[in-house]
């Protein structure tokens, strides 16, 4: 490896001389020759308490680093002491040098690591201060041990940034939400954390979002890690080891060089309480609830007035929201009054049957588009008379979803055996064929209509939707549509067939796009089989297997308390890498066995 790579590597100690000392506590890194801007960050001159120092005054202590120009603090939250206390160190800018001090008591017989990583950059450019330790103790001396590891996130394993990783001895289920760490570190942008000179004893690992900085965890607005066993340190911390030297996070090979002890899977919990947290009239027959937590139980419901059978509802697939539809052709009052009976939270933290009222009255907004289009006819829409409806007929899609329908409102009358399908064959000759309805079990507005026989390439294929066919809960027709699809014949287009075996639960198989933020086609799968992507432009694409242990066909997140990890994720690789570059005319074939992926 050529030495400018190890630049960033060079400790402190070097440039400070007289600081170092000999069980070496203190890093950080030198930086590259400059040139006709200035590019190198701001290099430590002298630090007080010179680094190691033991028998530290617990009361009103002050540290001062000093550099070599004048500095600035970039971000106040990236100068963090471990063991934390109640209140974060307080922070100024003395000249060239930076004072911390503490508003309460350090504790007694205690090894204290600040770290200034991120915190720091010079005056004129910028230019950021890669880091550096002060390790310091209250007591007569340094704890040696040290540990690394990876929090990501939970569904993506994305590396996550800024997370606050805590060490416990106390191994009640409580501890992490009432007491502050023992020990804690912030993970850098790869996620990557290091706690250094720790005590070499068991502990309880929990990683924490932590939103409000109390160094605890807040369920109602945090996301959370655990590791499922104890864990004791092995490594003896030195100066020499390679995964606790500062490095520039752009780096990309340095940075994913370094080895971790454990991983850590970011999740948020399913919130504790049960209740109604937001309700909306959206329109004259339509209307929304919000659930706290999901999985809601509703056992009787019904608006005031109307007979139950006049209202429709539908949860979405978490059940912690409720659409709401009146089928009523009547005129509609200004408040809908909705009784709901369901399984709330009472104030002694009981879930039990609670029957509950609830106005569903027209807004001020709503109000104003409805008389709007009420005060004149130029105001109206044509989709304002009909029952809107959305269509999709996607030709790479197409074997897999079918022609897709989903209406605005559901529907009160269908003639689903009035479409007409046709096929045109390469040499222009028509004929008649057959399609399937299925009604989308998350969904009732929403439906598939498959072709019945194989589709060909080649061949165009024709879906008309009559006028007048379908009315929806507002007392509208349709209006009438065609639909055409064939399937592509781009050569250059490519696809992926996964041979699946070892398949002993269900599995959601996800095609991702490069940054894992958007799926591009899912399968889910209970026995061995093959899933094939086709008709794959040129690109990187990322393909994740979840396994759906409770088989409800979405991933479920984990409960700390019930110590339940999330329902466990893995990416299929290739040569050790996440993304797969797909290439034009391929045709990728990959084994992929599920039972050793998981095991």
């Amino acid at each position: 490896m050529k030495l400018k790579k190890f630049l960033p590597l060079i400790p402190a100690a070097i440039i400070l001389g007289t600081l170092m000392f000999p069980s070496g506590c203190a890093n950080t890194t030198t930086p590259p020759t400059g040139g006709p801007k200035d590019t190198i960050p701001p290099v430590l001159t002298k630090v007080f308490p010179l680094p190691g120092t033991v028998n530290v005054d617990a009361h009103k202590t002050k540290i001062r680093f000093t550099f070599n120009e004048y500095v600035k603090i970039k971000d106040a939250n990236g100068i963090y002491l471990s063991p934390p206390q109640e209140k974060r160190p307080k922070s100024a800018i003395k000249g060239k040098s930076l004072e911390v001090s503490f508003e309460d008591d350090l504790d007694s017989n205690t090894t204290y690591t600040l770290d200034l990583t991120g915190a720091i950059v010079d005056n004129n450019e910028g230019n950021p201060f890669p880091g550096f330790t002060l390790v310091f103790s209250t007591g007569s001396q340094i704890d040696s041990m040290c540990m690394t590891g990876l929090v990501q996130d939970c569904n993506t394993l994305k590396p996550m940034k800024g997370i606050t990783v805590m060490l416990y001895k106390d191994p009640s289920d409580s501890a992490v939400f009432l007491q502050r760490p023992i020990a804690a570190a912030k993970t850098d942008d790869w996620g990557f954390f290091s706690m250094r000179n720790i005590q070499d004893t068991v502990y309880h690992v929990y990683a924490v979002k932590d939103e409000n900085n109390n160094n605890k965890y807040d369920p109602d607005n945090e996301r959370v890690a655990f590791l499922d066993s104890v864990f004791r340190p092995k490594t003896v911390y030195r100066d020499s080891l390679y995964e606790l030297m500062k490095f520039d996070m752009k780096d990309t090979a340095l940075c994913m060089a370094r080895k971790t002890d454990i991983e850590l899977n970011l999740f948020r919990e399913k919130p504790t309480k049960q209740l109604i947290v937001k309700k909306e009239r959206v329109g004259l027959r339509t209307a929304y609830l919000t659930f706290m937590a999901p999985d809601a139980v509703i056992h009787d419901m019904r608006i005031k007035g109307l007979p139950r059978e006049k209202l429709i509802s539908q949860f979405n697939p978490r059940r912690d929201s409720l659409e709401l539809w009146v089928n009523d052709q009547r005129k509609m009052p200004d408040t809908l009054q909705l009784v709901i009976k369901y399984d709330k939270t009472d104030t002694a933290g009981v879930l039990k049957p609670t029957d509950e009222t609830v106005k569903l009255a027209i807004g001020k907004e709503l109000r104003a588009e409805l008389m709007k289009k009420s005060s004149s006819t130029r105001d109206t829409k044509h989709e304002d008379t009909i029952a809107v409806m959305t269509t999709k007929a996607d030709p790479t899609t197409i074997e897999q979803y079918g022609y897709e329908v989903e209406f605005k409102y559901p529907l009160i009358e269908s003639a689903w055996d009035s479409l007409k399908f046709r096929i045109v064959n390469p040499r222009q000759q028509e004929s008649k064929g057959k399609v399937r309805v299925v009604q989308d079990s998350t969904n009732l507005r929403h439906y598939n209509i498959y072709p019945e026989d194989p589709l060909q390439v080649g061949f165009d294929y024709y879906l008309k939707i009559p006028h007048r066919l379908f009315r929806d809960v507002n007392g509208y027709y349709n209006d009438s549509t065609d639909l055409k699809v064939t399937l592509p014949t781009d050569e250059k287009l490519s696809s992926i067939t996964l041979e699946l075996s070892g398949v002993k639960n269900k599995y959601i198989i996800d095609l991702l796009t490069e940054k894992r933020d958007k799926v591009v086609r899912s399968f889910i799968v209970d026995k061995d089989a093959n899933v094939v992507f086709p008709y794959l432009k040129q690109g990187n694409y990322c393909i994740r297997i979840t396994e759906d242990i409770n088989r409800n066909n979405i991933v479920d997140t984990g409960i700390l308390l019930a110590r339940r990890q999330p329902e466990k994720v893995r990416f299929f690789k290739l040569n050790d890498q996440i993304l797969i570059k797909v290439l034009e005319r391929a045709e990728m074939v990959w084994q992929v066995n599920l039972e050793e992926m998981f095991r």
